[in-house]
């Protein structure tokens, strides 16, 4: 019953986000839709079997369309996290690739049903030939492999890509709060969790007989897990980048025929203009600065701009801009603004759109929290 209850709010949160997509077009919705979906179909071949459903009827032929779900929710998983951390992300025709041997099992899956279909007595059995040969005998042991591997892989690749995003966002925006997307971190949790729960589960069933109640607690974390992904994919909003395009390659600025001794020089007036820019207009008190909005104002490319503060500052654009918002709240205090104003309003006024963020960039660049810094002023 718990399962049931649990599947049923699954279901209907795929139904609103397929709705949303309908109405929206979000990418993202659709491929959480079909991952929770997914899993939603495993859980209730589960919960059927664990009911007594194949034992009661012992001619159905659903352990034919029992298959590895792992090899789909991987790709999926992978594809989720890439639709919302890529700006402007598009299902492309190519993609299609990384389905191949899901669709290739429904196919196999399909032909030997087919072929056993037409074998005499098939009707007052469970598995036919094929069935019992064939895939128990050789294409399970097989696919607990394969499944394993595919998982591992693009878990892999689906962690390092968010590495990845965490990364490039330093480099572009001055306040990365509403940006970071801890909910994919721990959405990237979830699925970690439950492949390790899975492999030791399936580890633990080539040694030791496993039935529907030794098994039970693994689907009930799957039935939450679905739950709680799709609530938080539905709720969370995951289409901040979808108009805004933030790829660009660090660039060095041209110089015609520049000796080395030409090159540092100007590379140094850049740095001392764009420090010069800082101190004069004050660009970091505006909480959206990114990087295209600071390279107009400074008149080059938003390469040229992140080598000039990779190179010459020795730091990324987000801390670039967070240092000198440092610096103005310690000013503010020493002014003693914060006798009219708590440390998160200064905070506001110096730049800083969020408290933690404001917290851990404080304590990142001065190895001190906002409080012990001023203790240390008034002390």
């Amino acid at each position: 019953m718990p399962l049931l209850i649990l599947v049923f709010q699954a279901l209907i949160l795929i139904v609103l986000l397929l709705k949303r997509y309908a109405e929206k077009r979000n990418t993202s919705d659709a491929i959480l839709a079909i991952l929770l979906l997914i899993s939603s179909y495993q859980q209730i071949c589960y919960t059927v079997g664990f009911m007594g459903w194949y034992d009661t009827f012992r001619n159905t032929k659903i352990n034919y369309f029992l298959i590895d779900a792992g090899t789909a929710i991987a790709p999926l998983i992978y594809f989720y996290v890439k639709s919302i951390t890529k700006s402007n992300f598009k299902f492309l025709k190519k993609y299609w690739w990384h389905f191949v041997i899901p669709i290739s099992l429904v196919v196999y899956r399909l032909t030997i049903y087919t072929y056993d279909a037409l074998q005499p007595g098939f009707n007052e059995t469970q598995n036919g030939v094929l069935k019992i040969a064939l895939d128990e005998e050789i294409m399970q042991p097989v696919l607990l492999i394969v499944g394993f591997s595919v998982m591992l892989l693009y878990l892999a690749f689906t962690i390092q890509l968010y590495y990845n995003y965490r990364q490039k966002i330093k480099q572009y925006f001055s306040n990365i709060f509403k940006l970071e997307l801890n909910w994919i971190r721990n959405f990237l949790i979830v699925f970690t969790f439950l492949f390790l729960y899975d492999s030791i589960q399936t580890v633990v069933g080539t040694i030791i007989d496993l039935g529907y109640i030794e098994r039970w607690w693994f689907n009930l974390s799957l039935a939450i897990c679905a739950i709680y992904i799709g609530l938080k994919g539905y709720f969370t909003e995951t289409t901040k980048l979808n108009k805004l395009d933030f790829s660009f390659s660090p660039k060095q600025i041209s110089i015609p025929e520049a000796t080395k001794e030409t090159k540092k020089e100007v590379e140094n007036t850049a740095v001392a203009a764009i420090a010069a820019l800082m101190e004069r207009e004050k660009p970091y008190l505006n909480p959206d600065l990114n990087l295209s909005e600071l390279a107009k104002q400074a008149n080059v490319t938003r390469g040229q701009l992140s080598e000039i503060i990779n190179s010459g500052f020795k730091m990324n654009f987000n801390d670039f801009v967070n240092s000198y918002r440092v610096n103005a709240f310690k000013g503010m205090l020493k002014e003693g603004k914060h006798e009219q104003l708590s440390l998160l309003g200064i905070a506001y006024e110096c730049g800083f759109n969020s408290k933690a963020t404001f917290n851990r960039v404080f304590k990142k660049l001065t190895n001190f929290s906002p409080t012990q810094y001023l203790q240390s002023l008034v002390g």
